[in-house]
């Protein structure tokens, strides 16, 4: 364990049951709410949010809902001796019913269900998904996996569609970006790989190959936009960090951000700065902070320990971590609603990347045989 995963994992046990607290009061909280939809008639207005979601209606929106649960399962799993594990238990064994994920399942497999959080709340709801799935030792967890399997397929077929479907990656600060939603989905992919279940991992990784590998030179000076949440430069940079295998992750990467081991270009290495946590554009920075950290600690923890470029990747990592944890849990609702799952998915022990199942190793490496840019080999 390296130095920062060290300081990282004391910063997740003493604000943990902070987090679970709020994660708790979150997911019931139905009001206020934002809703996404759209209407095709009269009539069509929703009377209560839990009506169309019985699971995800609190917590503001679908999928800060959904990233709270995430949230209680991981701390759960994590640092059961921290925080109110019955309480937790309790509260998830009520939301995850059969007939309530249905509802769920039966939503998102409409147009409008689908199209509200491509890629980004399918993308949370799938890692959720998969932190149930490979808690195999955990019963209530195998029941609740079973439970949510059918929005597991709804989701899984609904990326599926849209990955054969876009010719071009959304590079987005929020919740469009394409590749921080298809590295939130990739631990499920991994999973259904795992057991015989190919064709998510393979759709993820060819996809990611064919919009990212030929980028370089990324003009990451122009971040941060003011409402973002993501870095576009970097969740492009996390992504491919656990895709390719080390030395070629290497390679791209002194393309892609050339200037990293002198800490350049300047803004994507400096916090940003948040100067109305209440409102909610102007929260997004908030989150921004936790998310550039989440990606410089992978790109830290995927190079070679002797790569000059380590050690700016952790000290950017650590600056905007203490940027964006200070007031994670205890800042204005537009802050807790969701923040409080970037703090976790920062100082949670981060999965190493699995070895890519055959089809996409393959893929991987008829691509490497090619030009830099991966057009010779390439199907």
């Amino acid at each position: 364990m390296t130095e920062l995963a060290s300081e990282f994992g004391v910063r997740l046990r003493s604000e943990a049951p902070a987090y679970a607290e709020v994660a708790m009061a979150n997911i019931m909280r139905e009001y206020p709410v934002f809703v996404i939809g759209t209407l095709s008639g009269p009539g069509e207005l929703l009377t209560r949010p839990r009506d169309r979601s019985p699971v995800f209606y609190g917590s503001y929106d679908w999928h800060s809902c959904v990233e709270m649960h995430w949230l209680l399962v991981r701390l759960l799993k994590l640092t059961p001796d921290l925080v109110p594990a019955g309480r937790i238990r309790g509260l998830l064994d009520s939301q995850f019913t059969e007939t309530k994920l249905r509802a769920e399942a039966a939503f998102m497999a409409t147009e409008s269900g689908a199209a509200m959080e491509r890629p980004y709340g399918w993308a949370w709801a799938l890692d959720l998904m998969n932190e149930l799935a490979t808690w195999t030792a955990d019963r209530d967890a195998v029941r609740w996996a079973r439970a949510m399997t059918p929005l597991a397929s709804v989701l899984t077929d609904n990326m599926l569609r849209w990955l054969t479907s876009m010719p071009y990656p959304v590079r987005s600060g929020v919740h469009a970006n394409s590749s921080f939603g298809l590295s939130r989905a990739l631990p499920y992919a991994r999973t259904l790989a795992g057991g015989g279940e190919q064709e998510l991992a393979a759709a993820i990784a060819s996809t990611a190959l064919r919009w990212y590998y030929g980028d370089q030179d990324y003009p990451a000076e122009f971040e941060p936009s003011g409402s973002d949440f993501l870095s576009p430069a970097l969740a492009e940079a996390e992504l491919m960090a656990s895709l390719l295998p080390v030395e070629d992750f290497s390679r791209w990467l002194s393309r892609f951000l050339p200037g990293i081991v002198d800490s350049l270009p300047a803004p994507l290495f400096t916090p940003a700065e948040v100067t109305n946590p209440a409102d909610g554009q102007g929260a997004h920075l908030h989150g921004l902070n936790l998310s550039r950290a989440w990606c410089w600690r992978r790109l830290a923890e995927t190079l070679p320990g002797d790569d000059p470029r380590v050690v700016a990747c952790e000290d950017a990592a650590l600056r905007h971590a203490d940027a964006g944890l200070e007031d994670a849990a205890t800042g204005p609702y537009m802050v807790t609603h969701w923040v409080p799952a970037y703090a976790v998915l920062l100082l949670a022990p981060l999965r190493p990347p699995s070895s890519l199942p055959f089809r996409v190793t393959v893929t991987v490496t008829r691509l490497f045989s090619g030009d830099r840019n991966g057009h010779s080999g390439w199907s």
